[in-house]
């Protein structure tokens, strides 16, 4: 599968570079999304544009700590992916550069709709429904159902058999929070996460950790945004996405120019690219089945239809701020991480 992965990556190169590109300066990019596609998007951008790509990945928690941390004398100039949270937090804190995209239009709304929640500091990239996966061959030997809804979770089958992330250095599970608040009420989420505590075995540090454990038979049911059960299901393992019957929130991935960048032009430059129909096919060249923002981006059946799920109406402005942020990821810690078992 890799080899098909740099074969058609290669061929998207050879395509696009019919002439030598003459040398276009640089840009400094973090990236935080999988490897496969931080590094095919550098490829082509330099090839087609003559631009050097600096690539550093980092998940979106480093990621915003860095550009913090380097606020008087930046030297980033786009940050790539990742749950669209710590871009609005950015946003929020001035980090980040206030820029219209000529290819606003072309855009589905949620991805227009990040923008404007941000001041236009930041811009959706890729859509990614939150869920569940299951192994399908622990569960056939436990005599398990198949969960179905967040009130599956709770079955005595599961019972220590579930991983989750640990909200406070993942967005995946700051998203499982701020959509049980929405869907329930903050009252009942706590309650429910409370009866959930004892079913989950890990809390882990990486978003992508659960389902990691599901499909090498580590653990039963993960929770997860589901594009990521998809990409380990094509890879070989017996695992299957479930989007919970109730309802469900999602990432919205973003993109944002750092404030200050050494490199402002060619990091418009590659923000205008990476918003083209031919930016967003990298996803899933490596494998990764997020559903492009770009209306025009061709669809593939492994990526999300948010008319077949039960997306709940998400507060991105309101769950992205920095102080319901902490608020909530605080109270998971005092009241679900540190009771007694």
């Amino acid at each position: 599968m890799k080899k098909l992965v740099r074969s058609a990556a290669l061929a998207l190169i050879a395509a696009a570079v019919a002439t030598p590109v003459l040398a276009q300066g640089q840009v400094n990019i973090i990236c935080s999304v999988q490897a496969e596609w931080c590094n095919l998007m550098a490829t082509v951008f330099t090839r087609t544009t003559g631009t050097k790509v600096n690539m550093t990945a980092k998940g979106s928690g480093e990621a915003l700590a860095q550009i913090n941390a380097e606020k008087a004398n930046p030297k980033t100039d786009i940050w790539f992916g990742g749950t669209g949270d710590p871009h609005l937090q950015a946003a929020e804190q001035g980090l980040t550069l206030e820029y219209k995209s000529s290819q606003l239009s072309q855009l589905h709304p949620w991805a227009q709709k990040q923008a404007a929640d941000a001041g236009f500091r930041t811009v959706g990239v890729y859509l990614g429904p939150l869920g569940f996966g299951y192994n399908k061959e622990m569960l056939a030997k436990k005599k398990a159902p198949a969960p179905a809804g967040w009130a599956d979770l709770l079955r005595p089958e599961y019972k220590g058999d579930i991983q989750m992330a640990n909200p406070a250095s993942s967005g995946t599970a700051y998203t499982m929070i701020a959509t049980l608040v929405q869907l329930m009420g903050e009252e009942k989420a706590f309650a429910f996460m409370k009866s959930l505590h004892p079913s989950i075995s890990t809390y882990t540090r990486s978003g992508t950790a659960p389902i990691k454990a599901a499909a090498r038979g580590e653990t039963m049911v993960s929770i997860s945004f589901v594009h990521d059960v998809a990409t380990e299901a094509l890879a070989g393992f017996p695992v299957v996405g479930v989007y919970p019957s109730e309802g469900t929130g999602a990432e919205i991935g973003s993109m944002s120019i750092v404030k200050g960048s050494p490199n402002a032009e060619a990091a418009k430059r590659f923000y205008e690219w990476a918003l083209t129909p031919g930016g967003q096919q990298f996803g899933l060249a490596a494998n990764q089945f997020q559903l492009p923002s770009n209306k025009n981006v061709p669809k593939d059946a492994r990526m999300a239809d948010p008319s077949k799920i039960k997306l709940i109406n998400y507060d991105y402005a309101k769950y992205g701020s920095s102080a319901e942020r902490r608020r909530l990821i605080a109270r998971w810690e005092r009241e679900i991480l540190n009771q007694g078992r």
